[in-house]
């Protein structure tokens, strides 16, 4: 592989430039792959294999981790000289959602009935890949001064998140750092998004089971109302919720399923809801279980309801180190200039990088998926989700800088 070239580092390293045709092309290509064949969390066997047998083909040594799905991958690790230097970690993931796809006249649209990578994993598990080989081929030179690693994780889409297996799997040891992107639709292609800070938020799962007698509905005074208290759990406790913590910290309570009953004259014994509560603020999140379960439960008593509820811990915010965030950013603008760069919001979506960032210093950048010029998005999990493929490219350039410019530091 040839690189083309732009940016000396000291001691000789070179800072790639284009990425040459015959790899970009490949690159597309096997990100259209991905695209057409989604598997969900702890599924993505097929999605393995072929990233395993890509990195073997550049000679590298990939190991499948224990569960059987995900892949760690380490660069240059091997060198005597090299074994005692903390690594950089560049992580993507590569699960599918349970989605259909429904892309009309795309040539890559998804081939699985209702899957599609409709989050852009297919995107970062593309870039990492890429970066890996670019990686590979500068170790070959003598030009990778420290040891990287790959982290291909399953299962980001299922709380509490794959991430947690493939810490147990090892893939921190001898991490100093880590950083990953996460494509974004409303920022166009060519830019990244970047903050110091909290740039996800936290997000759990609630399931509850509300029970009553049921009834007839001519006489809803001798019995439990049961959709009644469904419909005043939906509504009261998200306001209750608000005012038991600090609004700075954005705790919210949205619903996503409600079901009950089967005649317009039966009052059911049975209802069932589930949603999400999601939060800004680490130490909120800490308080959430108690004061949403507290929530719930004074709303059904009051509707003489039994409440069964079920708070599937999540994954905490995903909280940007400064130094790292630095280093994309540095990486970046050595890259494509000042202008490349924008400021990003904290947003309410969760992210189990999270769970690596509990460990070591690191950082997640929005990378641009949006068409230049275009301004109709097409968002995250929705079933007509696509990119602009120059992102990937952008994506390649912007993680071998940061692998390059990481052992500067």
């Amino acid at each position: 592989m040839s690189l083309e070239s732009e940016v000396d580092l000291p001691g000789g390293a070179v800072l790639p430039g284009a990425l040459p045709e015959a790899l970009r092309a490949e690159l597309v290509a096997f990100r259209r792959d991905l695209h057409m064949h989604p598997e969900l969390g702890n599924q993505e066997f097929r999605t393995t294999a072929a990233i395993k047998e890509r990195l073997e083909q550049a000679g590298l040594r990939p190991r499948v981790l224990s569960s059987g799905t995900g892949v760690i991958c380490d660069i240059g690790a091997d060198d005597e000289a090299g074994t005692d230097a903390a690594m950089l970690a560049l992580r993507a993931d590569i699960d599918g959602l349970p989605i259909p796809d429904t892309k009309t006249g795309c040539p890559y649209r998804s081939t699985v009935p209702d899957r599609a990578h409709a989050c852009g994993h297919d995107v970062h598990t593309t870039v990492v890949l890429g970066t890996g080989l670019v990686l590979a081929e500068l170790h070959r030179q003598g030009l990778l001064p420290r040891p990287v690693r790959l982290i291909f994780q399953p299962a980001e889409e299922v709380l509490p998140g794959g991430a947690a297996e493939a810490i147990a799997d090892g893939a921190l040891e001898g991490i100093g750092r880590i950083v990953a992107v996460h494509c974004d639709p409303r920022v166009d292609a060519g830019r990244i998004g970047l903050r110091q800070g909290p740039i996800t938020s936290a997000c759990d799962r609630l399931e509850i089971a509300l029970d009553g007698p049921g009834g007839h509905t001519a006489r809803p005074h001798l019995t439990t109302d049961l959709v009644t208290a469904a419909a005043r759990v939906v509504t009261d406790v998200p306001a209750l919720v608000g005012r038991r913590v600090d609004s700075r910290s954005g705790l919210a309570v949205t619903w996503g399923r409600i079901e009950s009953g089967h005649a317009p004259n039966v009052i059911p014994q049975h209802a069932e809801l589930s949603g999400t509560v999601r939060c800004l603020d680490l130490e909120t999140w800490r308080q959430a279980p108690d004061v949403v379960v507290a929530a719930i439960d004074e709303v059904a008593n009051l509707h003489r309801a039994k409440s069964e509820i079920n708070y599937v811990r999540g994954v905490p915010p995903v909280v940007n180190e400064a130094g790292a965030t630095e280093l994309l950013r540095d990486a970046m603008i050595a890259r494509r200039g000042v202008d490349s760069v924008e400021g990003t919001e904290q947003s309410l979506g969760g992210e189990d990088f999270s769970w690596y960032l509990e460990r070591v210093p690191g950082a997640m950048a929005r990378l641009g998926v949006r068409p230049p010029g275009e301004r109709t998005v097409r968002d995250l999990h929705q079933g007509n989700f696509d990119v602009d493929e120059h992102a990937i490219t952008v994506g390649v350039e912007l993680f071998t800088a940061a692998a390059l410019l990481d052992a500067l530091r």
